[in-house]
């Protein structure tokens, strides 16, 4: 298990690495081309749109194919990708490459997650965590290494940078003996034989458990969905509108107001070194609903504060808050709806990442309109979503308990 845990990191390191390359490259990017903004953001949606696309179709290819040669296939399509990328094809061409490594790293996310969650029975909540962490770490070193490439002039060494992580990723998935897992890794489903894996499969009876919600799968499915997508929706506001708010409201530079960023971030990688084993220990359902509590306490007060070295101290406690929710939650999901691990993995991380294109265009609409106050309480509605449908799992979770220790 330490040497799936291991492969896992180093994989999210990679994506972590991915997610961030083309927004750390854009002003340079578009300057080589000639283009504005609006085509970067182009660019930067045509990537989201295959991770979305790679989120979603995981799921069939790991049962057609595999999970091992999925992520095989996924990790070689993203390295291809970050190696045309580094060519510097027409304009146009970029587009089909951002959306091809959007969804080599939408495919691996999910992946590996699943195989996590599914493959990891005890002390899961801190092994999500320390794939967070190191996927905080990938998209902490790529800003930085980029800023030091655009001042070289090497700046497209990035992207192959990209592309030598994915081959050594390649052959750890494909060198890997994972024992008892490999069977699971290498299982394929084929039409015919579907109702007997089935029913002979271990997993048959929580399945069948899980039908035995008292609410229905579906409305349990449909509340974490909101969840996630408030969530990551409201994660992504405020790392792309931080910098302009403390601009606005406290008078900062622009390279005084990029450490809020900086220091969100730091805060989060930090929280996640300790939030798996928090939340092993106390209950997942615990975990989330106070973590969301206190991610609406320290929003709420947000748009009150006023001073510089406040408003900094803030935001470490609110990166230290919301550290733990995506991972914990999406574990709290997958033992609420035993045996759907890897459906669930990939409809709410693909939940997540509709809202973290949405919400931001909203938040951005806000500051055109009305400024960062009243933005900064937008933040803060959408945190009390969050808190109300933590509470509201977090009260199904513990129903759900009764009803079991009542029917034993």
């Amino acid at each position: 298990m330490k040497r799936l845990l291991w492969i896992g990191s180093l994989s999210y390191f990679l994506i972590g690495l991915a997610h961030v390359v083309v927004g750390s490259l854009l002003p340079v990017l578009l300057e080589h081309y000639g283009r504005n903004y609006t085509d970067g953001g182009s660019l930067i949606f045509a990537q989201f749109s295959g991770f979305l696309a790679g989120v979603l179709l995981s799921p069939w290819l790991a049962r057609s194919f595999g999970k091992r040669r999925s992520l095989v296939f996924a990790l070689l399509l993203l390295c291809a990708a970050e190696v045309l990328y580094s060519l510097l094809p027409p304009w146009g061409w970029l587009y089909a490459v951002g959306a091809a490594a959007g969804f080599g790293f939408g495919m691996i996310e999910t992946l590996i997650g699943t195989i996590i969650i599914s493959g990891i029975t005890q002390g899961t909540g801190a092994a999500m965590s320390r794939l967070e962490v190191f996927f905080g770490i990938g998209a902490l070193a790529m800003p930085a290494i980029a800023s030091q490439l655009i001042a070289l002039g090497w700046w497209r060494l990035a992207f192959p940078i990209i592309s030598m992580f994915a081959a050594v990723t390649v052959i750890a998935w494909l060198r890997g003996s994972f024992g008892t897992l490999d069977a699971v890794l290498d299982q394929q489903e084929h039409q015919g034989d579907n109702h007997t894996r089935s029913t002979n499969s271990p997993k048959s009876p929580t399945v069948e458990a899980s039908k035995d919600s008292p609410i229905g799968n579906w409305k349990l499915l449909a509340l974490f969905i909101v969840f996630f997508f408030i969530y990551v929706g409201t994660e992504m506001s405020l790392a792309n509108f931080l910098p302009s708010m403390f601009i606005e409201r406290l008078g900062l530079t622009q390279a005084e107001a990029a450490l809020s960023v900086t220091c969100f971030w730091l805060a989060m990688a930090t929280g996640r070194l300790f939030t798996g084993y928090i939340a092993d220990r106390y209950g997942y359902g615990v975990f989330v609903a106070l973590s969301s509590l206190a991610a609406t306490v320290l929003l709420c007060v947000f748009p009150l504060i006023k001073g510089t070295e406040g408003a900094f101290i803030l935001i470490v406690l609110l990166g230290l808050g919301m550290s733990g929710i995506f991972s914990i939650a999406l574990v709290f999901a997958s033992k609420m709806m035993p045996g759907t691990e890897e459906s669930t993995t990939s409809l709410l991380i693909g939940a997540g990442g509709v809202g973290g294109a949405l919400l931001p265009l909203w938040l951005g609409n806000s500051m055109d309109r009305g400024g960062a106050v009243s933005s900064a309480w937008l933040l803060a509605g959408f945190a009390c979503i969050l808190c109300l449908l933590g509470g509201i799992l977090y009260a199904l979770y513990v129903r759900k308990k009764r009803l079991q220790t009542a029917s034993s």
